[in-house]
């Protein structure tokens, strides 16, 4: 090997220890893209009155922060019982009848809250 070569193998290293580092930092617990949008959509459907951009923005900084606190698994499962308490009849009160599954819902409602205070979004317009 010329000491040219050498010397250019050398220099690559640390752009290439970099480049896999950047690589590496990616989110561990990321959310695939079409949950993120739906998260989106219905926390600006909650949040009427304010421009599309403005909650597009804080929407996302609310997902994202929801990201950070738990995993993807976690939030399926949290999100669809907290959704699925509204289920009339027997089928709803399997849900609102479990200990189990009320205090995830009670932790997820109080992981939303905390996320939509810290990207500045107001209680939910009810509806």
């Amino acid at each position: 090997m010329t000491r040219t070569l050498r010397l250019l193998c050398l220099l690559a290293l640390p752009m290439a220890a970099h480049g896999a580092a950047r690589h590496a930092a990616a989110p561990v617990n990321d959310f695939p893209t079409v949950d993120r949008v739906l998260y989106v959509q219905e926390c600006m459907a909650a949040h009427p009155g304010a421009s599309t951009f403005e909650m597009i923005n804080k929407c996302s900084c609310a997902l994202d922060a929801l990201a950070k606190e738990i995993k993807y698994e976690d939030y399926v499962e949290m999100s669809t019982a907290s959704k699925a308490t509204t289920i009339g009849g027997e089928r709803g009160g399997y849900i609102r009848d479990s200990e189990k599954l009320q205090a995830e819902i009670k932790r997820y409602r109080a992981l939303q809250a905390k996320v939509n205070k810290g990207c500045f979004i107001g209680p939910a317009d009810a509806r």
